[in-house]
């Protein structure tokens, strides 16, 4: 797939609120300073189309980007971190939860881990609750960037196990800073746009 075009369209706070033109749409999830924002931008071939908040957890709304004016890639608010209070982050779970859920246009979903890291207990529950709700998804690590070569593939295959990955699912290394697994996520991506869409799980 290549990107021609990309452009922000908007934030949402309510399902509601959501575009309404039935264009196919992929959701990104994952902790917070994962690397989202980062993605995006480098899929995008932009700087800052995705902007960064300096204070992570600090996105609490939805946010929407159209690609090559046929699909969108949707930003959903990070999940973890810890100075957020309480109800907040109840909060955005029922967010994320209901889009998921509920979102007839949703395609697929791309799931963030840190490479650097073991998968967080958030992370292991939303994959398993993609799984439950028979929502296609991939997992992909970020800022591989950060570790060497050899650390890249002991990391990835801890990763694997620890989320409980089938044997014949891919888990992809990406950098948002060399480029690394960009045309791997490209060619995802374009695999994820062709499959037919989800039977929502919520009414």
């Amino acid at each position: 797939m290549k990107i021609k075009q990309a452009e922000f369209v908007g934030v949402f706070v309510e399902m509601n609120q959501l575009p309404t033109d039935q264009l196919p749409e992929v959701a990104i999830v994952g902790r917070s300073n994962v690397g989202k924002s980062s993605l995006i931008n480098r899929l995008a071939n932009r700087k800052n189309l995705a902007k960064s908040s300096s204070t992570p957890g600090k996105t609490r709304t939805i946010n929407f980007y159209c690609f090559n004016r046929s699909w969108y890639l949707v930003d959903l608010p990070g999940y973890g971190f810890a100075k957020v209070a309480r109800t907040e982050k109840a909060r955005w779970g029922k967010m994320i939860e209901k889009y998921l859920a509920g979102r007839k246009t949703l395609r697929g979903v791309i799931l963030l881990v840190d490479m650097r890291h073991p998968p967080s207990e958030e992370d292991r529950m939303m994959k398993e609750w993609l799984e439950h709700h028979q929502i296609p998804f991939m997992v992909i690590a970020t800022k591989a960037d950060k570790l060497s070569r050899s650390a890249r593939q002991k990391n990835l295959a801890m990763i694997h196990r620890e989320l409980n990955l089938p044997v014949d699912q891919p888990l992809l290394g990406f950098s948002a800073v060399s480029g690394d697994g960009l045309e791997e996520l490209r060619y995802s991506l374009q695999e994820i746009m062709e499959s037919e869409p989800i039977p929502p799980a919520l009414s």
